[in-house]
């Protein structure tokens, strides 16, 4: 426990100095509200990156090195459903985001020449009738950003990188660091601000996108040596980089809601659950839990599983309530333990 509380204390003080004032908390959180006792869903397997739910009640998992698409169910059954033709894993490129719309599925993956969105169409076992929806997102060996997600407005979201030029970022003729906004036919959603895909821009490497019963988009994103961020999207906003990481209090770009430093996030996957956000942790090797406020604002955060499963990437809302959490200690950069990479099932508490 009292490890615990030290890594709270590191959080609130990274999240005040950071951020120009106090973070208050908006639920107490503690030890003691820690999520229920993890149990493995699916084992070895190699670097699980997204997690999508189909209306079944089974999950889509991509593998980003293998280009492995599985199908996994909640007693832990794992079935290849493809390899998915085309990609090319290279550095954090490959096999990356996944989400599900009835028989309809959508895969983020790099290419020879690009990352790509591709729609397919899911029947039993058999996934056929790929479309390619968006290409030309820029690709590289770092910084390829990745998560597709449907938002509460019927429209999918994805994220994207900079791949290490962090000029792309500022630029909104291109899709390089951004959040797009999409019909599911690949069209910029009705109502985006420019008229195009993006939603907004000045991101590094965003890997999270989670929203509110409001209806509030939040975005996880890895700094570079100093800060990573959780922001609060608004569609047309600036988030900064490369002139800004972390906090800049300049009326050019949107703050962040909180900060930590890089040894203790590395944020990737994100989902909101029982009034908190809940963010997987690469370089932290832990769960952090986010209390929001009402009104959109980050509480102080708590950290959950700090080095028990090693470096965490993948988090998704289970139909049952629980969250499934996928470990990345085979991507390069992990130490893998017997047994990974793996899932796991927790039950979040408010």
């Amino acid at each position: 426990m009292r490890k615990l509380w030290t890594i709270m204390l590191m959080a609130v003080v990274t999240a005040c100095s950071a951020g120009g004032g106090e973070v208050l908390p908006t639920a107490a959180v503690s030890a003691e509200a820690a999520p229920g006792e993890p149990k493995d869903v699916a084992t070895n397997l190699s670097v699980p990156w997204g997690i999508a739910f189909l209306p079944g009640g089974d999950a889509l998992v991509t593998e980003r090195d293998t280009a492995r698409l599985l199908r996994v169910s909640p007693a832990g059954d794992v079935r290849e459903l493809a390899t998915i033709e085309g990609v090319r894993p290279d550095g954090e490129g490959g096999l990356m985001g996944v989400a599900v719309r009835g028989d309809q599925v959508f895969l983020y993956y790099t290419a020879e020449q690009d990352n790509r969105i591709v729609r397919y169409r899911l029947t039993g076992d058999t996934l056929a009738e790929p479309r390619v929806i968006v290409q030309g997102i820029p690709k590289g060996g770092i910084h390829n950003g990745g998560r597709l997600a449907f938002g509460p407005d019927g429209h999918l979201y994805a994220t994207t990188g900079e791949v290490g030029d962090g000029e792309l970022a500022q630029r909104r003729d291109s899709l390089g660091g951004k959040i797009l906004r999409m019909t599911p036919d690949g069209a910029p959603a009705p109502g985006n601000p420019f008229g195009t895909l993006v939603y907004s821009y000045g991101h590094r490497n965003v890997q999270g996108l989670a929203w509110d019963p409001s209806g509030r988009l939040y975005a996880s994103e890895f700094g570079a040596s100093s800060y990573d961020e959780v922001n609060l999207i608004r569609a047309g906003a600036n988030y900064g980089w490369p002139e800004v990481e972390g906090r800049g209090d300049d009326p050019r770009f949107v703050n962040p809601i909180l900060t930590w430093t890089t040894d203790e996030a590395s944020p990737s996957g994100m989902v909101y659950a029982d009034g908190s956000l809940w963010v997987g942790a690469l370089r932290g090797e832990r769960l952090w839990q986010v209390p929001l406020g009402q009104d959109g604002s980050a509480g102080r955060p708590v950290a959950h599983l700090a080095d028990r499963y090693g470096r965490l990437r993948a988090v998704a809302n289970a139909p049952d309530g629980t969250l499934w959490v996928g470990t990345s200690n085979k991507d390069g950069r992990g130490s893998p333990r017997q047994g990974d990479d793996r899932i796991v099932s927790l039950t979040p508490t408010s």
